[in-house]
């Protein structure tokens, strides 16, 4: 089972891909779709996730509070840019233009994540302690993707 460090590198590793995928795609294709679904789920339930496990952990640390507090606030602003890329046409010139924008954002936020926030956790959170966060980190991912799933479904039905 991997560690909480390493669950989290391993999912930003794999949204660094998608990233590049996306934006090796052009128009509405199905190599797009494909890869926007899968980084759009994947990214918000990484990120409710992340909060529930780890931030939460930061947070209650004096000395973390202001890099995660500042992490879950890049998480918001990063969610309000998938939401509005996902209503919008993959295949018009303004989501390209906003999609660049998400990837600049978010590639600055994980290399944050990993370079500072990583550095800060380690100082202030002993190893012991932290030790199982990894396996609570990836149930709680699966957990926020059925949720993503439940409210898709219910939208749908409405």
């Amino acid at each position: 089972m991997p560690d909480i460090y390493e669950a989290i590198k391993a999912d930003h590793d794999r949204h660094r891909e998608l990233l590049e995928t996306l934006s090796d795609t052009s128009g509405d294709s199905e190599t797009r779709r494909s890869a926007w679904k899968e980084f759009y789920h994947d990214v918000k339930a990484h990120a409710a996730a992340e909060e529930e496990t780890f931030y939460s952990k930061l947070i209650a640390r004096t000395w973390g509070q202001e890099h995660a507090r500042h992490s879950v606030h890049e998480h918001q602003q990063l969610d309000d840019i998938l939401e509005e890329l996902n209503e919008m046409d993959m295949s018009s010139p303004g989501w390209l233009t906003r999609f660049k924008t998400l990837r600049h954002d978010y590639e600055h936020h994980i290399d944050e994540e990993e370079d500072e926030v990583f550095t800060r956790a380690k100082e202030i959170i002993p190893e012991a302690e932290i030790s199982g966060y990894g396996k609570r980190f990836l149930e709680r991912k699966d957990k926020e993707a059925g949720l993503i799933e439940e409210k898709k479904e219910d939208a749908l039905e409405e």
